[in-house]
């Protein structure tokens, strides 16, 4: 069996530079530290950084002392706020790129537009963002939602990271219907959309398709529906214990990709599944 590798997969920039934030921060710091959330979305990260001696509170409440790091997915500014409002240490992981939204969203709101966020609402990093844009700003996740807004004579819209650039490009035309002046900024990170061009041009090469990221990673499960839809053999797994051999009956060629949260350690495992199944002729495309 061949396995053909994804050019682009597992920990982005963002992620990277989180991780290293916290590993610097563990070994410099005196008294306890905090991630506020999980540092990324991966058990195993999780669990690494517990080691160290960090561990994750999911709200400021549960942190009395010591410092606490804002993760990747960034926090709305008055978090920022209660943080050192209670005397804790702010450390700031925000990805760049996020931060570069949270700006633009806080600038348009300033000039005077209606800021609508394409994203998941839930998602910690249209929540962050949501507080940087102001009063009155609107998260849609369809164009059943752009439907359902009321005109407005501006407005501005930006994106979550991780969306897909066609669905963003599709909310963006529905938007143009809603107002008179749109003003768009595409801050779909150049790493997601690179990411899932890999994985389809591999996907559509192999017979099944792998994508390795938990299933609360937004941009794990992202890159499995964007490679279902050209390969129905498709499988999302966290680790290499999800695997199941029926899934490679007859089949030649097997596909890797991972989301931007899962470590190098964790694709390395579904590599060298022990049953034998992967064990074969790799190659990266």
């Amino acid at each position: 069996m061949k396995i053909l590798i994804a050019k682009e997969l597992g920990f982005c920039f963002g992620v990277k530079r989180a991780v290293k934030t916290v590993e610097e921060t563990a070994a410099s710091v005196n008294g306890q530290v905090y991630t506020l959330g999980p540092i990324v979305h991966n058990d195993e990260v999780v669990t690494q950084m517990q080691s160290l001696g960090v561990w994750a509170k999911d709200a400021l409440d549960e942190i009395d002392a010591g410092t606490v790091i804002i993760r990747a997915h960034g926090v709305p500014p008055e978090t920022l706020d209660a943080a050192r409002d209670k005397g804790l240490r702010v450390v700031d992981g925000t990805c760049p790129l996020v931060i570069k939204v949270q700006q633009l969203a806080r600038a348009l709101h300033d000039e005077g537009y209606q800021v609508v966020i394409y994203g998941a609402p839930e998602h910690p990093e249209v929540i962050g963002i949501v507080g940087w844009a102001g009063a009155g700003a609107v998260v849609v996740q369809s164009l059943e939602d752009v439907a359902a807004l009321p005109r407005h004579k501006k407005i501005g819209v930006v994106s979550q990271t991780t969306k897909i650039p066609a669905d963003y490009q599709a909310i963006v035309g529905a938007l143009m219907g809603k107002c008179q002046e749109l003003r768009a900024h595409n801050t779909i990170c150049n790493a997601t959309a690179q990411r899932q061009a890999a994985a389809i041009e591999v996907a559509q090469q192999v017979d099944v398709m792998l994508v390795i990221g938990e299933a609360h990673s937004s941009n794990s499960r992202r890159l499995a529906e964007v490679c279902a839809q050209v390969n129905p053999r498709t499988h999302r797994i966290a680790t290499a214990d999800e695997l199941d051999s029926a899934w490679f009956t007859g089949a030649e060629k097997v596909g890797i990709t991972a989301g931007a949260s899962t470590p190098d350690s964790s694709i390395e495992k579904v590599i060298a599944w022990p049953n034998g199944v992967m064990q074969s002729e790799i190659a990266q495309v």
